[in-house]
């Protein structure tokens, strides 16, 4: 059973910075359009980033542009989502998603595998 894995999210303060990670067994993550999404309570799903394979084409969502970056590490077979300068609204479940082939997608019906999402947290 193909699963992906989240870890990095935490408690961190306005203008603070966590990068996190997304793993997966049963799948080569580096070959696979993988996104992050995140939920917060009440609101839908939303799409922050996303990144084809090879890493040439990327996404963000505008409310992230310029402190969110998206990248792969196809050595270590991990997408890192590195956010910088978060804000009290980046306060979310992030998690990671994956679709089959190239292309991203900025839909959450097009990805066919999930993570379990990891907490983030940012204090005013």
């Amino acid at each position: 059973q193909v699963q992906l894995v989240e870890s990095g999210g935490g408690l961190v303060q306005t203008g603070g910075s966590l990068r996190l990670s997304c793993t997966a067994s049963k799948l080569t993550i580096n070959t696979y359009a993988t996104a992050w999404f995140r939920q917060a309570p009440g609101k839908e799903r939303e799409i922050v980033a996303a990144i084809g394979w090879p890493a040439i084409s990327s996404y963000y969502a505008d409310s992230v542009n310029g402190r969110f970056t998206i990248s792969r590490d196809n050595a270590k077979k991990t997408v890192y989502l590195q956010m910088n300068s978060l804000e009290p609204e980046d306060t979310a479940v992030y998690y990671c998603a994956a679709a089959r082939g190239p292309r991203y997608y900025l839909i959450r019906d097009q990805y066919e595998y999930w993570g379990q999402g990891t907490q983030v947290t940012v204090s005013s």
